[in-house]
């Protein structure tokens, strides 16, 4: 590789490389920088998907614990919110395994309530409805809806982390806009819910 033909990385992508540069050296304030960057990130995401605020958090601090402890197989250079993405979703899995064995209810009005709070009562509606909307997708069509969506990542990425093929992850994608817009009116979609992209 060519340094001198190489654009520079971004400022906040050469700063995050020092982080797991000093982390993977054993320095455990570059890799606390690294939780903050993506921690509320990766919380929206397991919240999105396991519609339990409690379980999101347990899923989030047990994910960073994990990626601590393999930090040292972290390849420099790759993505690491996608890694980080993809050990979070790997504790999903995991952890519905073990949920089968001991059944337990999950609070159906979670979602509802977290729109709730922060929505105004003239949208408050609207957000419900978008709310149940993506909760009521199969959760791998959701997965893969939050990921692209909320955390704009590639259908490359969104792959990685689900454990999938790139034609997969835009087809659960692609799935779940289209059973979006049959129980929402096209003004109700979150924002970039609706565009059909085909790059990414």
């Amino acid at each position: 590789m060519t340094r001198d033909t190489d654009p520079p990385p971004p400022p906040e992508a050469a700063e995050e490389a020092d982080w797991i540069r000093d982390a993977q050296a054993g320095d455990r304030s570059a890799f606390a920088r690294l939780v903050e960057r993506y921690w509320d990130r990766l919380y929206r995401w397991l919240y999105h998907v396991t519609r339990d605020r409690h379980a999101a958090e347990d899923l989030t601090q047990e994910t960073f614990l994990k990626a601590l402890a393999a930090l040292k197989s972290f390849r420099p250079g790759s993505n690491f919110r996608a890694w980080v993405f993809r050990i979070g979703h790997n504790n999903f899995v995991n952890q519905k395994r073990s949920d089968r064995r001991t059944k337990q209810q999950l609070p159906e009005d979670s979602a509802a309530e977290e729109v709730s709070a922060e929505a105004t009562a003239e949208n408050r509606e609207a957000l419900e409805i978008v709310a149940r909307a993506v909760a009521e997708l199969p959760e791998d069509f959701r997965a893969a809806l939050t990921l692209r969506v909320e955390e704009e990542l590639s259908f490359r990425d969104v792959a990685k982390i689900l454990n999938t093929t790139e034609e997969t992850a835009r087809w659960r994608v692609f799935k779940a806009r289209q059973k979006l817009m049959k129980v929402l009116s096209p003004e109700l979609l979150p924002p970039g819910a609706a565009t059909g992209e085909a790059s990414g």
